[in-house]
């Protein structure tokens, strides 16, 4: 199955450590472009801030990854950022941790554990979901044909997106790609090869907390 994980929307957590205080905020993202666009923002809302660490993950097959300290000492902030969402199998994700010195020094170690710490709390305020790519499938069929049709699509745990009724029936299908062979197969079985299968646009879609979303 080709699929990848990601998060919704967005996610904004914060700790403190010994008086400082992290701001972190997680993005989806689709480009370098886009990530650099809200890290402005985010400069421009916590002006006063000391620093603003990021780190993201940006496509697949190879990811682009990149990651940035902001004058924190070296590998304290952006690689343990990075860690966090390799560590989630994350991609099309920029979180942004933003700092605000407390007045006492946390070493190397105490800025890798806050860091850690705050990108894994913005993270626990987003959705993760899984993108599977796959076809949207119309078939059509008479009404005698239609509970068939029903419980084989419920057997594969396959979403119908819609049902128009006239003369006959037409169901509009979200298919993963790797289902696509098992399934003609079933359906031309248990149809005695009445029912009609169209394949439409390809896309990616998702289960989440809003319903299923498809792109």
């Amino acid at each position: 199955m080709d699929c990848y994980h990601t998060i919704y929307k967005g996610g904004t957590g914060e700790i403190i450590e010994k008086k400082s205080r992290f701001i972190s905020e997680a993005y989806p993202v689709s480009g370098e472009e886009e990530a650099f666009a809200i890290l402005e923002e985010v400069k421009k809302r916590y002006w006063d801030a000391r620093h603003h660490c990021w780190a993201y993950v940006i496509g697949r097959n190879p990811a682009q990854e990149r990651m940035s300290d902001d004058g924190e000492p070296a590998g304290t902030a952006g690689k343990p950022i990075l860690e966090v969402i390799r560590g989630r199998e994350l991609t099309d994700i920029f979180i942004v941790v933003t700092r605000y010195f407390g007045g006492t020094l946390l070493g190397t170690g105490g800025l890798v554990r806050a860091y850690t710490s705050a990108a894994a709390e913005a993270l626990a305020h987003t959705e993760i979901i899984t993108r599977i790519h796959g076809f949207k499938l119309k078939i059509t069929t008479d009404y005698t044909g239609l509970g068939k049709l029903q419980y084989i699509l419920a057997q594969r745990g396959l979403t119908i997106l819609d049902t128009v009724y006239t003369d006959r029936v037409e169901l509009l299908v979200l298919v993963p790609d790797d289902e696509e062979k098992a399934l003609m197969k079933a359906v031309m079985e248990g149809s005695n090869g009445q029912a009609v299968m169209e394949k439409q646009e390809a896309c990616w879609y998702a289960e989440t907390e809003e319903g299923l979303q498809a792109e």
